[in-house]
């Protein structure tokens, strides 16, 4: 039996977690009627891609739906899978001889064939005169949107591919929808995800120290998740906010990448995820600095615990993530007002979306092969348009075997009080003078993963989480506090 593996305490990742996505697959095609018999899904696996005009070559990663179909590493790979017989075939790159003293020995067809566990194995220019052996009534090719970023998937495509008869709408919300819901095998590699990641956080909290960088934080995360993980890749550009950038939701990116320097009691928040042989995790940690929170930081690290606890234990199948977020909503606007910070009726606040303007982003996501999972919103679905709840990824009904984070937050985003505080509605249920107390302290997030059980949610996330939790582990674990 083949499989992946990254290092010899990594992960062993069978090869028969793609036979059973392709099995799924199949049985959802084999169910529509107007799949005809003889047809032939056809995908095109990601290309190698150079820097700009340069000969720079980027570090590959697969594309995403031809992964969960066949675990291929490599680039330049093409895919088909005959819906009558269940027989799986990869068509190779054709490499040219030079190849192998550049980038190493030329394999043959048969070593993918072994390698990746599928039933035949020819080259990319065989293509056409393969598929016409096949004689398919229809090609199924994948062509459809990403609700996340807005962009399509791209179309498989190769030279003769106009003497088929293809069909590129069948096959997108279909494969789409298998991918929502996580087999045994795909689960065992989240929760191998989020192991390591954990413990990557945990490895951050040990190192950290006022007066280093947020980017040496990134480096120490990423370094355990490759030293011990094997995690080449990270899930997303890691978000290593201090202090005030906190309050930037997406903190991180070129602009503004991880450069601050930690000053002492900063409110530290990191959201960081590894990811193994494509599949991703995604955990959000706060804490102090320096071990230590402040009343402040306890009120509103509280507050957000507290919603990211309570969604966590009202997880199950039948709850949709449009109530879910709701009920983050209110328990963040609740302790906020016991707080001091706001006043007036619950009620009345959620309706105003008075809690956008602390909780601007969505409750969570789908999560697995990518990070921002697809399946958010099917055919028929509708993203809702008020504030905080138009940033939704999903507003599904949950249920059994999908993978979502849990991250709700609290932020003071001067953009968003300066604006508020000009709107009469909103404006009187802002205390205005205990507000402007915690700006610049930045922001909170809790994110967790977590799996949807039969009756509730398995958390695959494992760090310190309540404040005694965090304080404890820094002070016996830090290595600066422990001197």
């Amino acid at each position: 039996m083949s499989y992946y593996q990254l290092g010899d305490k990594a992960l062993k990742v069978s090869m028969q977690l793609f036979a059973l996505n392709r099995k799924k697959l199949l049985q959802s095609l084999r169910s529509q009627p107007d799949v005809p018999k003889s047809s032939v899904v056809v995908l095109e696996g990601g290309k190698s891609t150079t820097r700009y005009c340069s000969d720079h070559e980027d570090i590959f990663r697969q594309e995403s739906y031809f992964h969960w179909c066949f675990g291929v590493t490599e680039p330049d790979f093409y895919g088909a899978i005959e819906v009558d017989t269940g027989n799986s075939i990869l068509f190779a790159p054709l490499l040219p001889a030079e190849y192998a003293i550049w980038m190493g020995k030329i394999q043959p067809a048969s070593y993918f064939k072994q390698k990746y566990e599928v039933d035949e194995v020819f080259f990319t220019n065989q293509i056409s005169d393969i598929l016409k052996q096949k004689n398919p009534q229809l090609l199924l090719t994948l062509h459809g949107l990403n609700t996340d970023s807005g962009n399509f998937s791209k179309e498989a495509n190769f030279e003769g591919i106009e003497s088929f008869n293809v069909n590129n709408k069948i096959l997108h919300p279909l494969i789409t929808e298998c991918r929502v819901y996580k087999t045994d095998l795909e689960l065992e590699v989240l929760r191998y995800t989020n192991k390591i990641s954990s413990e990557a956080h945990k490895e951050v909290m040990k190192n950290i120290k006022p007066g280093l960088f947020e980017f040496q934080m990134e480096s120490i995360f990423q370094d355990y998740c490759y030293r011990f993980g094997g995690m080449r890749h990270m899930s997303y550009t890691c978000i290593c906010a201090t202090g005030h950038n906190g309050s930037v939701l997406h903190y991180g990116h070129a602009g503004a990448p991880n450069d601050k320097q930690i000053n002492e009691n900063d409110l530290c928040l990191f959201d960081m995820g590894g990811e193994y042989y494509c599949y991703a995790s995604d955990i959000t940690c706060t804490y102090p600095s320096n071990g230590k929170f402040s009343p402040k930081q306890k009120i509103i690290y509280e507050a957000t615990l507290r919603a990211n606890r309570a969604v966590l234990n009202a997880v199950k199948p039948g709850v949709t993530w449009y109530d879910m977020h709701l009920l983050a909503d209110k328990v963040i606007l609740e302790d906020l007002k016991a707080a001091g910070l706001l006043t007036g009726e619950i009620d009345e606040m959620l309706e105003l979306r008075i809690s956008a303007l602390f909780f601007p982003h969505g409750l969570g996501h789908m999560l697995g092969i990518d990070t921002h999972d697809v399946g958010g919103y099917p055919d028929g679905t509708q993203r809702p348009k008020q504030s905080g709840l138009k940033s939704l990824r999903t507003i599904r009904k949950l249920e059994q075997g999908m993978v979502l984070t849990i991250e709700p937050g609290v932020y003071f985003i001067d953009y968003l009080l300066d604006e508020a505080f000009k709107d009469p509605l909103k404006s009187k249920h802002l205390v205005k003078q205990e507000i402007d107390i915690y700006r610049g302290v930045g922001g909170v997030r809790i994110e967790d993963n977590i799996f949807v059980t039969e009756n509730g949610a398995e958390l695959l996330t494992d760090v310190p989480r309540t404040v005694e939790e965090i304080e404890d582990f820094m002070q016996k674990n830090n290595i600066f506090l422990k001197q």
